[in-house]
C-alpha cells in the first residue's frame, strides 16, 4: 500500500454515487448500453478535452505505477488502453507493452492525446473493433466495465488492468470482486491501494 497524498479531489458526493450506480447496474447486465447513452458521453467529454489535463484530470497515476510494478509478470503483445482520454497513462503502459493502442469514445479526448498515444481509435468499447483474443493486456483507468467484450478480445492468458484513481470515492468505482463476478469465466484478481486509488490484475482461472 502506497500511503495516501493530501489534497485528494473528491466529485460531488451525489453525481458520484449516481455514477457508480450506472456503472455497476451496467457491468452486472442490469442497465442497457445504447447508441444515445454513447453519444450523450461522448459529447460531455468532447466538451471537457480542452482543460481536462489542467483543470478536470486528478493528476496521479500512483495506482497505475504500483499495478505495473507489482501486478506482473506480463504477458508479451498488445495493449488495448480503453478509455484512454488524453493519453495522460498511455506512455505509462508503453513502458510495459510492446504496443498500446488507446480507444475512446470522444473525438477530442484523442486529439489532444496525439502526442502520447500515436495509435489511437475513436470507438465504443461494447463494440471493439479488434478481433477474438487480439490482445494480451485491457488497460481500463476509470472507465466503465463492458465484461463480454473485454474477454472476448483478451487472449486466454491475457490480464485486465482494472485502476480506480480515486478508489471508492471515484464516480466509477468497482471493487475487483464485482469486476472477476461480472467477466465471463472464472478470473482472480491481485489487487492493492496506492496512494489516492486503488488497482486490481485480473487474469482468468484455466
Amino acid at each position: 500500500m502506497w500511503p495516501s497524498p493530501d489534497g485528494k479531489p473528491l466529485p460531488p458526493v451525489g453525481t458520484a454515487e449516481a455514477f457508480r450506480a450506472f456503472a455497476r447496474e451496467l457491468a452486472g447486465g442490469h442497465r442497457s448500453w445504447n447508441a444515445e447513452t454513447a453519444r450523450f458521453i461522448a459529447d460531455q467529454f468532447d466538451e471537457l478535452a480542452a482543460d481536462w489535463d489542467t483543470a478536470r484530470s486528478t493528476g496521479r497515476d500512483d495506482p497505475l505505477r504500483d499495478a505495473l510494478h507489482r501486478g506482473g509478470p506480463f504477458p508479451g503483445g498488445p495493449c488495448l488502453e480503453l478509455g484512454s482520454g488524453t493519453g495522460l497513462f498511455t506512455p505509462l503502459l508503453s513502458g510495459v507493452f510492446p504496443q498500446v493502442i488507446s480507444m475512446d469514445l470522444s473525438e477530442q479526448m484523442l486529439r489532444q492525446a496525439a502526442a502520447r498515444s500515436p495509435l489511437r481509435v475513436r470507438t465504443d468499447a461494447s463494440a471493439l473493433p479488434v478481433a477474438d483474443a487480439g490482445v494480451a493486456a485491457v488497460a481500463a483507468i476509470d472507465m466503465l466495465l463492458f465484461p463480454a467484450e473485454i474477454a472476448r478480445v483478451l487472449a486466454p492468458d491475457g490480464v485486465v488492468l482494472w485502476i480506480n484513481q480515486l478508489g471508492e470515492d471515484g464516480p466509477l468505482y468497482l471493487p475487483a470482486e464485482d469486476v472477476a463476478a461480472a467477466l465471463p469465466g472464472r478470473w482472480q484478481a491481485l489487487e492493492a491501494d496506492a496512494g489516492w486509488g486503488s488497482w486490481a490484475v485480473l487474469r482468468r482461472v484455466h
